[in-house]
């Protein structure tokens, strides 16, 4: 069994290396461009559900955004605290902003999706930028999206993560790197194949007609993984979608709290519905094989005073790299946090614990979400 571990680790190291190669030629993080003066172009959609306390900044960045802006279109779905009031405020400031609710869910759609493809049918925009309510577009935002957007029918960014709390600081980057281990860095030149496309919902930038003619968000109605489910269905239709680095020109407080990011981030980070069942499992003990098990065999291999045996020592030798790995990858993601303490720092001592949510999130499909409660099948 311990050769057959170590034979697994192997091949596992190979890809994640293969993996995090394809960084040395990713592209530079988008500027922000300011002082651009173009036509009306962009409608945004942003969907709440009592979304309050997070939603002002979210308003703020989006009214700083110059004349490409065309329209904000904020979705809400019969709020019960003061959302609608705080976007109808901003709206007698910046006539851009209008509310409108959207039609009752039906049964076959995850409120999300609904929300954006309601708000995607009223868009006037030749590009439609669906964006979180927990998010803090930065000024040039959407300039600097059209400007990487020539290339590409869709795009979306990762963020810059704000973390406050300890638990965040610990948890949040191991779950981030779940993600970057299976997928690699943002911002590859190369087009990953179709099945292996990622995205955020937090900010996804797509051409109007390419939505349109796609059936909108039709194709992820069922998913809690929305964006990556339409990213790959419009890759596997030929529309070239790019996932780049957002930090400079995006922000987004996700979480308030360690827990609340196992609860909520980790229930959807699995990806099991914008992928095969044996992609899943791949990817699934991937994770085990290179994120979750190098801290625990080493302990293990510490304490039992054992590596004098060949397969022992193979075993030092491939967790110990994985474990390299891992460090320096915290040191790349750094400056993707703001707010950071000395538990993130500590968050590789989180990965035995970022893998088994991974794990557990990937044998239960959510029943609720954001107060909602859903009894969809796959």
């Amino acid at each position: 069994m311990i050769w057959i571990l170590l034979i697994l680790q192997g091949l596992a190291l190979g890809v994640l290396m293969g993996r995090l190669a394809q960084g040395r030629t990713r592209l530079p993080p988008l500027q922000p461009l300011l002082n651009t003066e173009t036509n009306p172009t962009v409608s945004v959609v942003v969907p709440t559900l009592n979304e309050e306390q997070r939603l002002g900044p979210c308003l703020e960045g989006l009214h700083q955004q110059g004349s490409s802006l065309k329209e904000v279109i904020v979705v809400d779905s019969r709020s019960t605290d003061g959302t609608v009031a705080l976007v109808e405020k901003m709206a007698q400031r910046d006539g851009r902003f209008r509310v409108v609710t959207d039609d009752p869910l039906p049964t076959d759609w995850v409120g999300r999706p609904w929300a954006l493809q309601y708000g995607f049918q009223q868009a006037q925009g030749e590009w439609i930028l669906g964006i979180d309510a927990d998010t803090v577009p930065q000024p040039g935002l959407i300039a600097a999206l059209l400007k990487a957007a020539q290339d590409y029918g869709a795009i979306s960014l990762s963020p810059r993560f704000i973390v406050k709390t300890n638990g965040e600081n610990w948890l949040h980057p191991a779950l981030l790197l779940t993600l970057i281990f299976r997928f690699g860095p943002t911002g590859v030149q190369h087009d990953p194949s179709p099945e292996r496309v990622m995205a955020n919902g937090q900010c996804f930038f797509v051409r109007r007609a390419v939505l349109a003619r796609h059936g909108g968000y039709t194709c992820a109605r069922t998913s809690f993984c929305d964006d990556v489910t339409l990213a790959r269905h419009l890759a596997q239709q030929g529309v070239r979608v790019g996932f780049l680095d957002g930090a400079q020109v995006l922000k987004v407080r996700m979480y308030t709290s360690g827990w609340e990011t196992w609860q909520e981030w980790g229930r959807s980070l699995d990806l099991k519905d914008a992928s095969t069942p044996g992609q899943q499992f791949l990817d699934v003990l991937f994770l085990v094989l290179t994120q979750g098990l190098p801290l625990p065999i080493l302990l293990w291999l510490a304490l039992s005073g054992s590596g004098s045996e060949l397969v022992l020592t193979g075993l030092w030798w491939i967790n110990g790299l994985l474990l390299t790995l891992r460090l320096l990858l915290l040191f790349a993601i750094a400056p993707s946090y703001e707010g950071k303490n000395i538990f993130f720092w500590l968050s590789p001592l989180a990965d035995p614990l970022a893998v088994l949510r991974i794990v557990i999130s990937s044998l239960r499909r959510p029943r609720s979400w954001r107060g909602r409660a859903y009894g969809i099948s796959a």
